[in-house]
C-alpha cells in the first residue's frame, strides 16, 4: 500500500491555515475496508474524485474535512464488466461511466444504464467518474440511480464482517447519505438478464445541454408479451424526492394493459403524484411535477418501441 504524508504548510497570505490530509492507496478491497474501519469518519474513500475533490476544494463536504483519503484507484477487483445469460450483468464499482456507456452488451441489453452513464458530465468526467462514486455520493439527481432502480439492480457491499447483498433501492438514506455502515464500501452491482421483449430508456431534463445536473431524470423499463400487452413495467425518477425513487402505483396501473398512449398517459399522471419535488434554483416543484408527467409518458412510449 502506498502511504503519502503531507507536511502541514504555513498559512496563506490571508493568514488562513491550509488544510491537509494523508493519502492512502490500498491495492485490495480487504485492505481498503481495514483502513476505512480503522479511521472511521476521519477517512473518505475516493474513486474517480469528480465529486469529492470539488467538494473539498469548495469546503462543501457533507462530513468533517477528511484527515485520510483512501484511494480506490489501484484496486483491480473494483474494475470491470462481465455478462452471461445465466448470471446477468456484473458491473464493478470502479468502472467508469465511459466504459459503461460504450460497452456493447450494456448498450444493447441494458440501454437505460448506457444512456444514464453517457450523460454524466463531459467526456473528461466520464473517463474519470465511476458508477460506485455516482451512487455513493447519494445525490437525488444522480443519473445512474434511476436506471439501476428500474433495472432492479442489487449492490454487493464489502465490509469488516464480509460481504452482503442489498437492493440498490435500499442503498439511499437521504440527500448525500447512504445506508453503508462504517468501513463498508460498494464493491459491485448485479443486474439480471432482461426478459425477452424488454425495452428500456433514460432521459433527463437539464437547464443546459451539457455539464449540468438533472432537474428531473426518468428511467423506464417495459416488458411486452403477445405483441403489445404490458407484462411488467418499472419507472424510476431522479431529482424529485430526497432520494431516487420508483413509482410503484404508476407501474401497477400499467400491468396487463395494452401498450398505448392511453395507458401511458394514465401512468404518467400517477407518477407525477408519487414524487415530492422541492423548489430550488433549477426549477419549482410544480415545474418538476409537470416534467415528470410529460417525460414519463414519453419514456414509456420509447421503451415500448424498443421492446417491440
Amino acid at each position: 500500500m502506498e502511504r503519502v504524508y503531507f507536511q502541514r504548510p504555513a498559512p496563506d497570505q490571508q493568514g488562513n491555515e491550509l488544510r491537509t490530509f494523508e493519502y492512502l492507496a490500498p491495492q485490495t478491497i480487504d485492505e481498503a475496508v481495514r483502513l476505512l474501519s480503522e479511521h472511521g469518519r476521519a477517512a473518505r474513500p475516493i474513486a474517480g474524485g469528480t465529486d469529492i475533490v470539488v467538494q473539498m476544494k469548495e469546503g462543501a463536504t457533507r462530513f468533517p474535512y477528511p484527515e485520510y483519503i483512501v484511494s480506490l484507484s489501484r484496486i483491480s477487483e473494483l474494475r470491470g464488466i462481465a455478462f452471461s445469460e445465466e448470471g446477468g450483468l456484473v458491473v464493478r464499482a470502479g468502472t467508469t461511466m465511459a466504459e459503461i456507456a460504450g460497452h456493447p452488451v450494456i448498450r444493447e441489453r441494458y440501454t437505460t444504464l448506457a444512456e444514464s452513464a453517457g450523460v454524466v458530465g463531459s467526456r473528461q468526467t466520464m473517463n474519470m467518474a465511476t458508477i460506485g462514486g455516482n451512487l455513493c455520493n447519494a445525490a437525488p439527481s444522480a443519473d445512474t440511480a434511476p436506471a439501476l432502480l428500474a433495472l432492479e439492480a442489487e449492490a454487493v457491499v464489502a465490509g469488516p464482517s464480509g460481504r452482503r447483498n442489498i437492493p440498490v433501492r435500499d442503498l439511499f438514506a437521504g440527500p448525500g447519505q447512504t445506508t453503508l455502515a462504517p468501513g463498508e464500501l460498494l464493491a459491485e452491482l448485479h443486474i439480471a438478464t432482461p426478459a425477452p421483449g424488454t425495452g428500456s430508456v433514460y432521459r433527463r431534463h437539464t437547464s443546459r445541454k451539457q455539464m449540468d445536473i438533472a432537474v428531473v431524470g426518468v428511467a423506464a423499463v417495459l416488458t411486452l408479451a403477445y405483441g403489445d400487452r404490458i407484462q411488467a413495467a418499472r419507472i424510476a425518477l431522479g431529482a424529485v424526492a430526497p432520494t431516487p425513487i420508483r413509482a410503484p402505483r404508476a407501474e401497477a396501473a400499467l400491468a396487463g394493459q395494452p401498450a398505448g398512449d392511453e395507458a401511458f398517459a394514465r401512468a404518467a399522471e400517477i407518477a407525477a403524484g408519487e414524487c415530492s419535488p422541492i423548489d430550488d434554483l433549477r426549477g419549482s416543484a410544480e415545474f418538476r411535477r409537470h416534467l415528470v408527467r410529460v417525460m414519463t409518458g414519453r419514456m414509456l412510449r420509447e421503451a415500448a418501441a424498443r421492446a417491440a
